[in-house]
This record gives C-alpha cells, sequence and structure tokens, in this order.
C-alpha cells in the first residue's frame, strides 16, 4: 500500500492531470485542454508515475486513489482553476483560460 508523506504532495496541475488521465486522455488530448504542449503533458505524467512508484500512466489514477483516497475521476478544485481550456470532460466544470 502507498503511503502519503510530506515529500508526496500533487500541484494543482499533476492533480488536473490525473484526472484528465482518468478519462482516458492522451497526451495531445491533455496538452489542448490544458493548453500547454503535448511534451510539457508527457513530462506531467511521467513525474506521477515516478511520485506513485507505477510503471505505466494507466495505473495512475488507481495508485493516486489509493495514496490520497480521491477519486481521479471527480474533478476536485478545479473550479477555481486558470489555465484550463474549454470544459474538463465529464465535468461541467468550464475553464476559465480560453
Amino acid at each position: 500500500m502507498l503511503r502519503l508523506d510530506r515529500e508526496t504532495r500533487f500541484t494543482v496541475r499533476q492533480r488536473q492531470v490525473v484526472h484528465l488521465l482518468a478519462q482516458g486522455y492522451s497526451n495531445v488530448e491533455i496538452a489542448d485542454r490544458l493548453g500547454i504542449s503535448p511534451r510539457t503533458a508527457k513530462a506531467h505524467a511521467d513525474v506521477l508515475r515516478m511520485k506513485l512508484s507505477v510503471d505505466r500512466r494507466r495505473q495512475i489514477p488507481a495508485a493516486f486513489r489509493e495514496l490520497t483516497g480521491e477519486d481521479p475521476h471527480e474533478p476536485t478544485s478545479l473550479e477555481s482553476d486558470v489555465g484550463l481550456r474549454g470544459r474538463l470532460p465529464h465535468s461541467g466544470v468550464t475553464g476559465l483560460g480560453g
């Protein structure tokens, strides 16, 4: 079982990426939704894989849920985040950045 310690923190952006990964989005789709490059989206996923000690990006949402107890399918605390483009999938949250 994963344990959340003082060094294991997730930024708002990382939480956004976890949410989009849980919805099955590709790096290109994540980049489009967040207004970042696909390479940056991949870098976020790579950092998340390391933080969560998983080998595959598809394992990120389950490991995040196990570690934090949060449902990665629910867009928590995204309503006030600037930098989202359009609507997040399945959320009804309209982004403020575009």
